[in-house]
């Protein structure tokens, strides 16, 4: 069974105006998404030790992510305030808790190690594992957000073997640069989310375009995390690269169907 780590970032969506909350956060989405592909996962992290964390590890618990290396630490627990117009989800304050203190140790690196790829992002505070996990010989996939050009972004890609990150405004010309910028610092794949103009890859030199898969949208709450998961889980299971782009699009339209990211 394909298994992935997932390090970094964790917290409670809380969606204003209507009181709804999820729980979240980018590795946290897609340890949940790989589970719900037939996958093994892990998360690794830390929740305070309040309603909140109490909530994120009861619901990964439920969905079989193995939680034993999630550190509850005295504190509150990250929460991301959301907004959803016309399905569309808008991000607004994001109060980070006790995940500012949140570094992986030796023993959490250890424990990635037994993973078949690590994923983490520009939020999780665990670029600086990513060299250690490398030289070990394990695949590490990481999430630029919206901002590869970033500083954490530049010194993760350089231990990174898969990237991604997101641009719905960029033109063509303007996104390829883009991608070949990120790919020059180390990563053999880049992959670009484009929101409903689907995705663009960079792989061996080549790009690469995908479509959505159609779906009805009710909220797009974890629809990039929801292509991450099924791209790197179709890579594991020895797909190419137009192979991968589907299942990443097929993996999203699942999530875009209903609210919260899970």
């Amino acid at each position: 069974m394909i298994r992935i780590a997932c390090v970094g970032d964790n917290c409670v969506d809380v969606y204003d105006g209507t009181g709804e909350s999820y729980p979240g956060g980018n590795p946290v989405n897609v340890a949940v998404y790989i589970r719900r592909l037939g996958g093994s996962a892990s998360y690794i992290g830390a929740v305070g030790g309040d309603a909140g964390g109490r909530m994120l590890l009861s619901a990964l618990g439920e969905r079989g992510v193995d939680v034993s290396r999630v550190r509850v630490l005295p504190g509150a627990t990250a929460v991301t305030h959301v907004s959803r117009i016309n399905g569309e989800r808008v991000f607004g304050e994001y109060d980070e808790g006790v995940t500012a203190d949140f570094r992986p140790s030796p023993e959490d690196v250890e424990f990635m190690c037994s993973h078949d790829l690590v994923v983490s992002g520009i939020w999780g505070h665990a670029e600086g594992c990513l060299g250690e996990l490398r030289r070990r010989g394990i695949p590490v996939a990481f999430d630029c957000s919206e901002y590869p050009e970033d500083a954490v972004s530049a010194a993760a890609l350089k231990n990174t073997d898969i990237a991604f990150f997101s641009d719905d405004v960029s033109d063509d010309a303007a996104l390829r640069g883009r991608i070949r910028a990120a790919a020059a610092l180390g990563p053999a794949i880049v992959a670009a989310t484009r929101g409903g103009r689907g995705s663009l890859v960079l792989a061996g030199g080549n790009f690469y375009e995908g479509s959505i898969t159609p779906c009805s949208v009710a909220d797009t709450m974890g629809a990039g995390d929801s292509f991450i998961a099924g791209f790197l889980y179709a890579r594991l299971g020895g797909a190419d690269i137009p192979a991968c782009i589907r299942a990443g699009s097929d993996c999203s339209a699942v999530t875009l169907g209903y609210y919260g990211a899970w």
